[in-house]
């Protein structure tokens, strides 16, 4: 009988229970699939082709977590060394193509699918960041940056000006979620409980901007008379 696969390396500390890995390999499989979603749906409403519609679905899934990787030094990225996430990314891009209306039942279903993946990739990559020994305002940070990498990636891809330079708060709620995360560990509190709370939080507080229209505040612009307005 062949031994079991031992979990992903990179998601570990030392002497951690296995739970608490597979708990982040299964919620970064959820923020994969949630975010292929969002870029698949974009990408059929682009009229894209099968390989457009692909493409976009995988980058705006794995794009997140290849960035968190290779800035903790984790190489190769967990998307390149794994064939999961790749595939399951892919999944989701054949499903919006083949059942373009089952996305379309809901209501802003680009936005939805991409809240719940920067949600779970705010507070995972938050998670991983606190494993491989950063600090914790950096910690917080790169979960931020794992949560917004992959909208960026897919709007910059559809020629869409990427919702975290606009007004609408989205780079914020995935630094909320994740700095969560970041004192759930300061509390000892186990990541079995504080990362699905950053995920949540996260999560709230985007669909909030999204229903609520809460917003960022935005510049003035300058007087006719000011020369750099």
């Amino acid at each position: 009988m062949p031994p079991p696969l031992a979990p992903d390396p990179r998601y570990a500390e030392p002497m951690d229970p296995l739970p608490h890995l597979r708990l982040l390999q299964a919620l970064d499989l959820a923020g994969t699939f949630a975010f292929a979603l969002s870029g698949a749906t974009l990408a059929v409403r682009a009229r894209m082709d099968l390989f457009g519609v692909l493409v976009l679905a995988i980058v705006t899934a794995v794009s997140g977590g290849i960035l968190r990787d290779l800035l903790i030094g984790a190489v190769p990225p967990a998307s390149i060394a794994n064939w999961h996430p790749i595939a399951l990314a892919a999944a989701a891009g054949l499903l919006c193509f083949l059942r373009p209306a089952l996305p379309e039942r809901l209501r802003h279903p680009v936005q939805l699918f991409d809240a719940a993946g920067l949600g779970v990739f705010a507070a995972t990559g938050a998670q991983v960041a606190l494993n491989h020994g950063l600090n914790l305002p950096m910690s917080a940070v790169l979960g931020m940056v794992t949560g917004i990498g992959g909208g960026i990636v897919r709007d910059v891809l559809t020629a869409r000006v990427p919702v975290v330079f606009q007004a609408e708060i989205y780079a914020l709620a995935a630094l909320l979620g994740a700095t969560a995360v970041v004192l759930g560990h300061l509390a000892a509190l186990p990541p079995a409980l504080s990362v699905p709370l950053g995920a949540a939080l996260c999560l709230f507080l985007r669909l909030m901007a999204l229903y609520r229209g809460w917003r960022l505040p935005i510049a003035a612009r300058g007087t006719p008379e000011d020369p750099t307005g």
